[in-house]
């Protein structure tokens, strides 16, 4: 008896039986039961639901639908046929209804839903009983078996596969449907095997179906068939037995379909597969020959450098057996000297193709060889290719030495043409010296000469300081003073003093644009370079034609020489004339020092040395471009800034060689005459010096008694402590004590600048030394 049947016999009981088996029966239903049980009033409103049914109905607790009216949970479309049924109840009969309700999170589901009514206390009010039962399984199944039912009659209808049916012993064919295939019958044929199957198959497909009768089977098998249009192709057949009342087998229904075009691929692919066997075999033996036979290293290696194969062609290059190889670190082959780049080379290889490499393998015999690497990982492992490049590489180093020692040999002679035009220009400048040294020395000297004498060793000296200057200059040995200043301001000051040095039958043309074009160089050597392109262009015209000088600003240094193109902000200054031109083959040398086309005594053959070294020094370029009897263009590209400093004007000086006024000045020379005659003329000069050989004595000096000096004169170059360092360590122990550097040449000026300190370049005068200290004293004292 069902739950809602029992609870109907419970509701007939007589009045006033005993209401506690009602509540007993109840709680065991609603315990017992794998459905959803309700407790609903007469009216439908649900007062009770068990734990199954809010597992069921997916709701948190059954206090979401306590109080709400059943019906009303279902869709629209199902409340009235479940309103039907619990109006019935009501009416005190079993009633049920089927319908779609889905579950409090959505799920869809189909419910069979009974309704009963009972009293739970006799005499007390009545109530429905409810059990939903989930039939959602069944609903779909009987859904997908109407779909098959359809499926398969639109299938049947619709199928271009083979249909037949045949007896029970298969002895006749009943009916076939060839779908385009194989011919059609409509008739019973006992002779089908022949019919329909070639000869060298029937034996198989008779031991086919002799096999599914005897296991009351499906009949499958694959087999050639004849073909409407007369060629043999292949069908897979499927055929099912059909049982009687008595389980006999009554008959069999099958199909075949048309496998012709996959067969063929079969056998394509077959006799692919049996050429490609082939085909490997080959290529397997061609790489072997290629491995016994090469005549370069092929090994390969695991990620940690171990050979795991190498070919027989490392007893020929480096006589070691591949079997005495593999297994070992190639590090143990390597010289220990390029360990580190193989490493290095191993790590990339172990991700990428290496494009070349090359180390030292140890021979056997104790000798070593170079050899190149080209490698290709795969699947963990290192495929190498080493070709033996001792000969090139031992070649390459010798031709290597042999450019080092023609480079040598090319240093070597500019060194010598540089020291011969050096000893040459300066053994003139001695002569004119020791001349008028040697005219002094007679008694009874008129004071006229002597006057003249003094001022050929005076202006000698001077020319002597130019020629040392244009020589640290091409060198980019001099210290610079930059300032910023306009180039255009610069071109315009100087153009009066080049057109005295060219003369009057010489034009000058300015162009100069509107705008300003600022640079950071030191105005004195950009003049001096002005100054010596137009006197090398004066030449060049023979002292007649013209000269344009050009300011513009560019963005680029283009190529020159063996430089790229360099892009940046810079002020191009060119200077053209109307020359003679220079030939090709002389354009390389022009900036070589003491290289010159002139006549004897008629340059030096530095000035363009000087354009040169102050150029680049000043991190810019110098270009040239001059074509044969049309003249020539020298373009200075200097670096272009934004703006102007402004220099201090010089106070008005009192007479510098009456000024030393007891000034205490502490000289640093490590050269004792110069030393020497420093200190002798400061004293002539009213100063008070104190001469220390080196920085260490200075400092002992100044620790004993900074306060008595006013000024520390000391010399740049000076073994130990440098002057410029000296100068650093004065001005964090001694703050506001005045420190002037003097050097006729010093690489640490060139490089790396004063520093903030004054310079007085040597060799200098006693009067630019007096103007310097006695600035400096003053600055001191806050005049």
């Amino acid at each position: 008896m069902s739950e809602i049947a029992f609870l109907a016999a419970q509701h007939s009981e007589p009045e006033g039986a005993d209401a506690t088996y009602s509540e007993a029966v109840l709680n065991g239903i609603l315990a017992a039961s794998p459905d959803c049980v309700k407790v609903l009033s007469a009216e439908g409103r649900l007062e009770f639901m068990n734990a199954r049914g809010v597992e069921l109905n997916q709701l948190d607790t059954a206090d979401d639908v306590i109080g709400l009216n059943f019906a009303d949970l279902w869709p629209e479309q199902e409340r009235d046929k479940i309103r039907a049924a619990i109006r019935k109840a009501a009416d005190g009969e079993i009633a049920r209804a089927e319908g779609f309700c889905p579950t409090a999170r959505g799920e869809p589901r189909w419910w069979e839903a009974s309704f009963a009514p009972f009293r739970p206390v006799a005499a007390g009010p009545l109530k429905l009983i409810g059990i939903s039962r989930d039939i959602t399984e069944r609903v779909r199944a009987e859904q997908a078996l109407r779909d098959s039912g359809h499926y398969l009659d639109a299938l049947v209808r619709s199928s271009s596969e083979v249909r037949f049916s045949v007896s029970a012993d298969w002895s006749d064919l009943h009916h076939l449907a060839g779908g385009g295939f194989i011919p059609d019958t409509a008739a019973s044929n006992s002779d089908w095997l022949s019919t329909y199957i070639p000869p060298d198959d029937r034996a198989a497909v008779r031991a086919e179906f002799e096999r599914a009768i005897q296991t009351r089977s499906t009949y499958q098998i694959e087999h050639r068939v004849n073909r409407v249009d007369g060629t043999v192709g292949w069908a897979l057949s499927r055929a099912v037995p059909l049982f009687g009342a008595e389980g006999g087998i009554t008959g069999w229904l099958g199909a075949a379909s048309d496998i012709t075009a996959r067969k063929r691929a079969e056998a394509d692919l077959h006799e692919l597969n049996e050429t490609l066997e082939r085909r490997v075999v080959q290529h397997s033996a061609d790489l072997d020959r290629v491995w016994r036979n090469a005549q370069d290293l092929q090994v390969v290696i695991d990620a940690d450098g171990v050979f795991r194969a190498a070919s027989p062609s490392a007893t020929r290059l480096l006589g070691w057996a591949p079997e005495e190889m593999v297994g070992r670190s190639l590090f143990a082959f390597t010289a220990p000297d390029g360990h580190a780049a193989s490493r290095a080379a191993l790590r990339q290889a172990v991700h990428e193709p290496l494009p070349s490499h090359r180390n030292r393998y140890r021979h056997k015999d104790g000798s070593h060889r170079w050899i190149a690497w080209i490698t290709t990982p795969e699947d963990g492992l290192i495929y190498c290719y080493g070709r033996d490049v001792t000969l090139e590489t031992e070649q390459a180093h010798d031709l290597l030495q042999a450019e080092d020692a023609l480079r040598q040999s090319q240093k070597l002679e500019a060194i010598g043409q540089l020291t011969g035009g050096v000893a040459h220009d300066f053994n003139n400048l001695l002569t004119v010296i020791k001349s008028s040294t040697d005219l002094l020395k007679r008694p009874n000297l008129p004071e006229e000469r002597r006057v003249r004498y003094v001022e050929a060793i005076s202006d000698t000296v001077d020319r002597a300081a130019r020629l040392t200057a244009q020589l640290l200059a091409f060198a980019r040995r001099q210290a610079l003073k930059p300032e910023v200043f306009a180039a255009c301001d610069g071109v315009r000051a100087i153009t009066e003093m080049v057109g005295t040095l060219t003369g009057a039958r010489i034009r000058i043309v300015t162009e100069l644009p509107e705008q300003s074009c600022y640079i950071d160089a030191d105005p004195s050597q950009f003049d001096t370079a002005l100054v010596n392109m137009a006197v090398n262009a004066r030449d060049a015209m023979a002292g007649e034609g013209a000269i344009t000088i050009r300011v513009s600003p560019v963005e680029a240094i283009p190529a020159v020489r063996t430089h790229p193109a360099v892009t940046g902000p810079y002020v191009a200054v060119s200077l053209s004339d109307t020359g003679s031109g220079i030939p090709p083959d002389r354009l390389d040398h022009i900036f070589e020092p003491f290289f010159t086309t002139k006549e004897v005594g008629k340059g030096t053959g530095l000035g363009l040395s000087q354009v040169f070294g102050f150029t680049k020094q000043s991190g810019g370029e110098v270009t040239v471009e001059s074509e044969v009897g049309e003249g020539t263009t020298f373009t200075l590209y200097l670096p272009r800034v934004s703006g102007a400093s402004h220099k201090p004007v010089d106070a008005v000086m009192p007479d510098i060689l009456i000024v030393g006024h007891d000034t205490r000045v502490l000289v640093v020379e490590d050269n004792a005459d110069v030393g020497s005659f420093s200190v002798q003329a400061l004293i002539e000069l009213g100063y008070l010096p104190i001469l220390a050989a080196n920085a260490g004595e200075a400092l002992a000096e100044l620790a004993k008694d900074a306060d008595g000096f006013d000024v520390v004169f000391t010399d740049v170059v000076m073994p130990g402590i440098n002057g410029v360092d000296l100068a650093k360590k004065i001005r964090r122990l001694h703050p506001g004590l005045p420190v002037i550097l003097t050097s006729g040449y010093s690489h640490v000026l060139a490089q790396e600048g004063t520093h903030g300190f004054p310079l007085l370049h040597k060799p200098y005068s006693v009067e630019q030394l007096s103007k310097t200290l006695n600035a400096a004293a003053r600055s001191r004292r806050g005049k």
